[in-house]
């Protein structure tokens, strides 16, 4: 069912009218609105207009490459493919034409917990991908350790523990379009959970404090004990504060990922990238921080890269790509940013990606 890219596609953000003309107006709001009106969405692609890259000339390019290594393990280039549930909303093929994409192209892809399609059924598709497994925090211990091993049988790299969500923001454009998703689409892993269900607080009442959300939402001892009993590595995706990157590593996290959940938590929150070199200096190295918020553009994923991330994380651009081109408009997506990247590299005379300095930018 992939369909061919339209002509006047040429970069990522040409994908945008093309996929909202083929969305739902739910559909549409749920994947390119953020929280609040929108303002987090919009401050994380501001802030990359903030900096500027220094081209470099006559620099030696000879054997230049992407490749990164990551927690011991080799990746083609640095371009991951963030969570998002859901998929089935974007497209008929949903999750397995973004792994079909990702394997093509080299991307190892997080998968949501919310995934549309059972781990399995996507692993048996696109076998020769990387996959990682994002997790919502779960108050049953036996069903999650249960999930946990088939991830480790299934050959699963790591778990993405997203920390920033205890409860939902409020996100008024999908309150406006109505969620109303197709009645045939099932969360297979999301659904074997139960969960508190939202209490209707009375007048006067306070309308969120102790309802049953809050008072299940983890802690970093709850977390911590967590990552002791995972038989995979777990990385906490949300982080922002460079205190709490100081403790993700006391408790034994495997890595942070900087991230205010693509702008669709709190609407005040900073923007991604503000927070990025310090979570990196809080961090000192022992753990590796990939980056996670309004990448649209080859060179923003260089800022990323020399503001200290290891890897970025890309979302809505590979569901644009998603809903106009299935696993093809996936796979142009990541092809436009790669080819960016290493246009990028060239001009600003990195041949590697550690070889990409915070010096080479110009912060205006």
């Amino acid at each position: 069912m992939s369909a061919r890219i339209p002509a006047d596609i040429v970069s990522v953000t040409d994908y945008w009218a093309h996929a909202q003309a083929r969305l739902t107006p739910a559909a549409w709001a749920y994947f390119s609105a953020g929280a609040g009106d929108g303002s987090g969405v919009q401050a994380n692609e501001a802030a990359f207009e903030r900096y500027t890259i220094m081209p470099r000339v006559l620099k030696s390019l000879q054997g230049a490459d992407t490749q990164i290594t990551l927690a011991g393990r080799r990746y083609a280039h640095p371009l991951f493919l963030a969570p998002v549930a859901w998929q089935g909303w974007a497209h008929p093929e949903a999750e397995v034409a973004t792994a079909l994409a990702a394997a093509a192209l080299g991307s190892p892809m997080i998968v949501s917990m919310q995934t549309t399609t059972a781990l399995e059924r996507l692993l048996a598709a696109a076998p020769q991908g990387r996959y990682w497994f994002q997790w919502y925090w779960q108050t049953d211990d036996n069903a999650s350790q249960a999930l946990l091993q088939q991830c480790a049988q299934l050959g699963v790299e790591a778990i993405v523990l997203t920390v920033d969500a205890p409860v939902q923001g409020l996100r008024y454009a999908e309150q406006r379009a109505g969620q109303e998703r197709p009645g045939n689409l099932v969360t297979p892993h999301w659904s074997a959970f139960e969960r508190p269900t939202s209490h209707m607080a009375q007048p006067g009442q306070p309308p969120l404090f102790g309802s049953p959300l809050l008072e299940q939402a983890p802690t970093w001892t709850q977390v911590q004990q967590f990552i002791a009993q995972s038989p995979l590595p777990v990385w906490l995706k949300g982080i922002l504060h460079p205190d709490d990157a100081r403790l993700a590593v006391e408790i034994g996290a495997a890595g942070v990922i900087v991230s205010n959940h693509g702008g669709r938590q709190l609407a005040a929150a900073p923007a991604a990238l503000d927070c990025l070199a310090e979570v990196v200096n809080a961090v000192q190295g022992q753990i590796p921080v990939l980056f996670d918020g309004g990448i649209r553009r080859g060179s923003d994923v260089f800022i990323a890269l020399a503001l200290g991330a290891q890897a970025v994380c890309i979302g809505r651009p590979y569901i644009m790509g998603l809903a106009v081109g299935g696993a093809a408009g996936v796979a142009h997506v990541l092809h436009l940013l790669r080819t960016e990247l290493e246009l990028t590299m060239a001009l600003a005379g990195s041949a590697r990606c550690a070889d990409i300095r915070a010096q080479q930018l110009q912060r205006h």
